[in-house]
């Protein structure tokens, strides 16, 4: 790998750090009654998606939506297989049960992002459409209406958000 390359590779990932953590601060400057700061936030963080994109695409990191999908799937399948796993247990010998329960969270939620990618690569070009909710405290992710009880984090149906 190139130096450049390195170089995109690490912008992009500061960038996409970036966009995160400016909504983040945006959501906690709107809840303290800053709207003005929280626009702002939210201002600097739909440029840094534009700078996390332009270095994606030179890294020809975005290729046909099959491409995608089975990106998508490999990222998710390492996660919940390898990442998560490690992380768990240095939370659990560490005693962060923030920590624990934010990895807990993420570990399963991989899981279903794999098995939800996978059944989209099979009907890739079907057309069938279907709405997709998330809950806000755990990142669960299902297909069609939400439970009335998140299975991972028990949190209530109204703390899924439709994404479209």
């Amino acid at each position: 790998m190139s130096k450049v390359e390195k170089d995109l590779l690490e912008a992009f990932a500061g960038e996409s750090q970036a966009n995160r953590k400016y909504l983040a601060f945006a959501k906690k400057a709107e809840e303290e009654g800053y709207k003005q700061v929280a626009k702002l936030f939210r201002a600097a963080a739909e440029a840094e998606t534009v700078h996390a994109l332009n270095h994606l695409r030179e890294l020809k990191g975005i290729k046909s939506t099959k491409e995608n999908l089975e990106a998508a799937i490999s990222g998710e399948t390492y996660e919940f297989q390898n990442m998560y796993p490690q992380m768990i247990e240095n939370a659990k010998t560490e005693g962060h049960q923030g920590a624990l329960r934010s990895f807990n969270f993420a570990n399963e939620v991989e899981q279903i992002h794999a098995s939800l990618y996978k059944k989209a690569l099979e009907n890739l070009g079907k057309n069938k459409e279907v709405d997709y909710y998330v809950c806000q405290v755990c990142g669960n992710t299902v297909e069609g209406n939400p439970p009335d009880k998140c299975p991972i984090c028990g949190a209530l149906k109204k703390m899924f958000k439709k994404v479209g």
